[in-house]
């Protein structure tokens, strides 16, 4: 059995502005992701290639808080976070930082193929990125009016700072596991701040003995909680589901130290977990069987 499930980021969206067109904009975009992860899966290909390409197709729409759509930080520009980690060898790659580069999570796949190293940032990450010849763009590629808008309302304390993540986690047909994350980062961030996404444990997780998880929302709440191995650990060290770890790792752990979020996981029989605390979280799936499903509120679609 082979799957995969993605997120488009949970909490900064506003349900009550959720018009019929923005809401088909939103299963459009998780289509097109689930769809260029799930083709590698299909033809044989990797868990890693999957989430990969997944991602990708997320941080080239302009709707998501990756890649093309990413926020704004203090100073007008953009600072791009990624990972991307192998359940079968728990080999990873990272990036924090990093400006120009159109497909961080690309990169964070580079780091980890092409380099004895798990997590590079800010300049370095770039000067890799060039020596590698991963595609770059200048800064407007990643400008959107809505993202800026954002940017202006934040600096006028208007409203609370998004922090979306986009994310993928899969299972191929031969059982080995991967995730991977994609972020711009918190609206109107500075000193260089960097959230979970890239934290291999915090953000972005994979095992092949236990589950693959990406997580996404109040990232330095998911680094102290070290959220995404506390789920793998749960499976491994309490021998509990799946649907019961990352239900205690967000609705008490991360509850309970006031953060917002969720996640979305596979463990290694092929069930998938989508959880969160708050009201929004765009998500899919699609399973070797055909079933298939994206969804944006909670409570809304079963999984199966």
């Amino acid at each position: 059995m082979y799957c995969i499930a993605i997120h488009g980021g949970a909490g900064s969206l506003d349900a009550s502005a959720l018009t019929p067109e923005l809401e088909k904009l939103y299963h459009e975009g998780l289509n097109r992701a689930l769809n260029a992860g799930y083709s590698v899966l299909r033809h044989c290909g990797s868990a890693l290639d999957a989430v990969r390409n997944a991602v990708m197709a997320l941080e080239d729409d302009p709707l998501f808080n990756a890649g093309k759509g990413a926020v704004f930080n203090f100073d007008g520009v953009h600072e791009l976070d990624a990972a991307i980690m192998c359940g079968k060898t728990h080999e990873a790659g990272a990036v924090a930082a990093v400006r120009h580069v159109r497909n961080p999570v690309l990169l964070a796949h580079n780091v980890m193929n092409g380099s004895e190293y798990v997590l590079l940032s800010g300049e370095g990450a770039l000067d890799y990125a060039r020596r590698a010849g991963v595609a770059l763009e200048e800064m407007s590629y990643f400008s959107t009016p809505g993202k800026y808008r954002q940017l202006l309302d934040a600096k006028m304390q208007r409203f609370a700072r998004p922090s979306d993540t986009v994310g993928a986690v899969a299972r191929d047909m031969h059982g080995n596991l991967a995730a991977a994350s994609s972020t711009g980062g918190l609206t109107n961030k500075r000193f260089g701040r960097v959230g979970d996404s890239p934290v291999i444990g915090a953000g972005t997780y994979a095992d092949n003995a236990t589950c693959a998880v990406c997580c996404t929302g109040d990232g330095e709440y998911f680094i102290r909680l070290v959220s995404a191995y506390d789920v793998s650990a749960m499976l491994r060290y309490r021998g509990i589901s799946l649907e019961e770890a990352c239900r205690i790792a967000i609705n008490e752990k991360l509850t309970a130290l006031g953060g917002e979020g969720g996640m979305i996981a596979i463990d290694r029989t092929g069930k998938i977990e989508m959880t969160a605390n708050c009201a929004t979280m765009p998500r899919g799936w699609m399973q070797s069987d055909g079933r298939r499903g994206t969804a944006i509120t909670f409570p809304e679609a079963t999984i199966g």
